[in-house]
């Protein structure tokens, strides 16, 4: 069987045919030509200067976006091939998944969401789909519009971690995947999918960046001195991380069933029996656990997936990846570790204040100067925007593609 076979004309097909290529060049399944498209992006560049948990500039080691999102395609990559689903599609799905987020990650989404009401708000996988569709400089339509880098309608689709408009997902989730006006590629990536199912490249996609975000936060808290795992020995300190669990990831999870999938994380790999001290000792075993776990969590999802689905090249809309409730939490629990201690301490909180404030006088700064002070490209957008609400959308749009550096020093120059 043949990828030909497992994704069809209508998977591989772009929102605009193209014509074959002048310069003869190696045959690439149009899935490799999609990874390549995203891999010389200059969204994706971007990310190397973006916040994943503590900003770019804090340390040499720590993560940014850019490398989070080159971890997460690795897993997502090694998770798909043996699931029999392409691996190149899984794989730009991962390497695209965060090219939405704008300067000081979640936190500066929050405060674009907020000062796009007029517009209909703001997500970062929303604006994700956007930048592939729209704001990416590669193609354009029959009216010489962009249409972003034109990518098949299946990569797309792997690259929509939440099929839906806002308000129209699972009750209690604030997120989704597309702008009222971008509902037009929208509804054509999702041609023959029904309902809000995710395709099973989204579903590894996400289950990708959940392991990768729950081991490697751990670890570069670890190593910057933020966390302590000796610390978990205590239960007046395991009682704190518990509520950041609770309030965070899984509400309602009782103090059992945390400290069970603790217990069982600890007893997996080589989880350090010493405090870190930045020797290579203490960093290779501090680089075999997160190997360990990640090898224990994807394990244990491919077994339960081909227990429910059998031995047969699982696809698209053929099949949910099934996640079993042990694993879920005890990813839950090594990311609400991470959290407690490095996203939720007094520092941290007025650094995010901060960042905010310089985010909402930024937006109003680009807003009196009505477009002029906009990037090129966007200037254009603006110009041809019908109204305020589509000219609000404009300015988030250049908000969100700055790094941390350039909002600041936007920020210096226009406020």
């Amino acid at each position: 069987m043949t990828w030909d076979d497992l994704y069809d004309d209508a998977a591989r097909a772009r929102l605009v045919e193209e014509p074959a290529k002048r310069v003869p060049a190696p045959e690439r399944t149009p899935f490799e030509r999609d990874r390549a498209r995203v891999v010389h992006s200059a969204s994706l560049r971007r990310l190397a200067a973006k916040t994943q948990v503590l900003g770019p500039q804090s340390d040499d080691f720590i993560r940014n976006r850019l490398t989070h999102s080159l971890e997460v395609a690795q897993v997502a990559r090694d998770l798909a091939h043996p699931l029999g689903c392409h691996p190149d599609l899984a794989e730009t799905a991962a390497l695209a998944h965060d090219l939405g987020h704008p300067p000081f990650g979640h936190n500066g989404e929050q405060a674009l969401d907020q000062l796009a009401v007029a517009c209909g708000g703001f997500e970062g996988n929303a604006q994700t789909l956007r930048i592939l569709t729209r704001l990416e400089a590669k193609s354009v339509d029959a009216e010489g519009r962009s249409i972003g880098l034109n990518l098949t309608r299946a990569t797309l689709d792997a690259c929509t971690k939440y099929p839906w408009r806002r308000g129209e997902g699972p009750e209690g989730t604030g997120k989704f995947g597309a702008y009222d006006d971008d509902l037009a590629v929208f509804a054509w990536l999702r041609d023959g999918s029904e309902g809000a199912g995710r395709c099973l490249e989204a579903q590894v996609m996400d289950f990708s960046d959940d392991v990768a975000y729950s081991v490697h936060d751990l670890e570069d808290g670890i190593v910057g001195g933020h966390i302590d795992l000796a610390r978990l020995d205590s239960a007046s300190e395991l009682s704190g991380v518990w509520e950041t669990v609770r309030d965070w990831y899984l509400p309602g999870a009782a103090d059992d069933e945390l400290r069970a999938a603790l217990d069982r994380v600890r007893a997996t790999g080589r989880w350090p029996e010493t405090a870190y001290d930045g020797t290579r000792r203490a960093m290779s075993v501090l680089k075999n656990l997160t190997s360990d776990l990640i090898g224990v969590f994807c394990g244990s999802v491919h077994t339960a997936t081909r227990e429910r689905y059998g031995a047969a090249p699982l696809v698209r809309h053929q099949a949910d990846l099934v996640v079993p409730a042990t694993t879920s939490t005890e990813i839950a629990v090594l990311k609400g570790i991470a959290a407690h201690y490095v996203m939720r301490t007094d520092a941290r909180m007025r650094i995010m204040d901060s960042q905010r404030a310089l985010v909402e006088e930024l937006f109003e700064a680009l807003v009196a100067t009505d477009g002029q002070a906009l990037d090129p490209s966007l200037r254009a957008d603006y110009a041809d925007a019908a109204d305020d609400a589509a000219r609000t959308r404009v300015v988030v749009d250049q908000i969100a593609s700055l790094t941390d550096a350039s909002a600041l020093a936007w920020h210096d120059r226009l406020c």
